[in-house]
């Protein structure tokens, strides 16, 4: 009897209690559930619903403005094809929102997701359950990625949804090719919203670091977002010359290679190398401070 009660008190080899396993702590299902929870995240997901409605209403109570619409560039020729088709509403729904509304979604799942919980005094005590500091961060940082999908595909498939309904389904139209079938534009409005995903990872990387290095939410979330606005800018000036290649914002509008005849892809493939590489040295830095940080709060 004893032997029994000893048995079961006693510590594994690796010096954990006994039943102990690390892949059971904080997993990505209950993550996710504490995630949607939070206002944040509802107001963050509801508001990609809300935008695709107020472009709608825009283009409905606007009407047509023919004047002054020259030298506006690519902005204007995907403005006029807005109202052309649901594929054309949604590609402008992609457009307008890549430079700010989505850079700011992203920063606030990424930045907010550690710093939050070092504000709110509760970081010490999922590091007390225990649960491994590698494992905390990997599933937070996978949590905070599934939402940003999950934003992007929101606004992708209500803009679709409601340009359709209201302007029918027909080709794709960029203002810079021929028209393209709607299977192909389809495809290519997918692909669109893939690269932007993509190109995120430059902000979500950002933000992630910034939120393991303070434990001010707002300080995470809007230092990746001023951070990104000064590159975008930097990338403005041509006297930087070749040095703009490296900016994380150079290929921000690389996606609009895939709106051509043919599709161009090498600002695509270098874009999409660019983001990753900042991704995997912000995150890495990210999961190297964290595991020596001294956690107090």
């Amino acid at each position: 009897m004893n032997g029994q009660v000893l048995e079961r008190g006693a510590a594994q080899a690796d010096g954990a209690a006994a039943g102990y396993r690390a892949g059971r702590t904080l997993t990505y299902a209950t993550e996710f559930a504490r995630q949607w929870r939070r206002k944040r995240t509802q107001l963050a997901l509801g508001f990609m619903v809300v935008l695709p409605i107020i472009l709608l209403l825009a283009f409905e109570l606007g009407g047509s403005d023919d004047d002054g619409r020259s030298g506006r560039g690519q902005f204007s020729q995907l403005s006029d094809a807005a109202i052309s088709g649901g594929l054309n509403f949604a590609m402008f729904a992609l457009f307008v929102s890549a430079s700010f509304l989505l850079v700011v979604v992203v920063a606030l799942f990424h930045g907010d997701t550690v710093a939050s919980e070092a504000s709110w005094g509760s970081l010490r005590y999922l590091l007390a359950v225990p649960v491994p500091r590698a494992r905390l961060l990997g599933i937070k940082l996978a949590v905070a990625l599934s939402y940003s999908a999950l934003a992007i595909l929101t606004l992708l498939g209500t803009a679709l949804l409601l340009g359709t309904l209201r302007y029918g389904w027909h080709p794709l139209q960029s203002g810079i090719a021929a028209e393209i079938p709607p299977g192909e534009g389809m495809l290519r409005l997918l692909a669109t919203a893939g690269f932007l995903g993509i190109n995120m990872l430059v902000v979500a990387g950002l933000a992630f670091l910034l939120s393991v290095l303070t434990d001010a939410p707002l300080g995470a979330v809007g230092g990746a977002v001023l951070l990104y606005i000064v590159s975008s800018i930097l990338d403005q000036i041509t006297a930087l010359g070749e040095l703009r290649n490296f900016l994380p914002t150079h290929f921000a509008q690389a996606y609009l290679g895939l709106l051509t005849t043919p599709m161009q892809f090498d600002d695509i493939i270098k874009g999409t190398i660019s983001a990753v590489c900042y991704f995997a040295a912000f995150c890495a830095l990210a999961f190297y401070r964290f595991s020596r940080k001294d956690v107090v709060s």
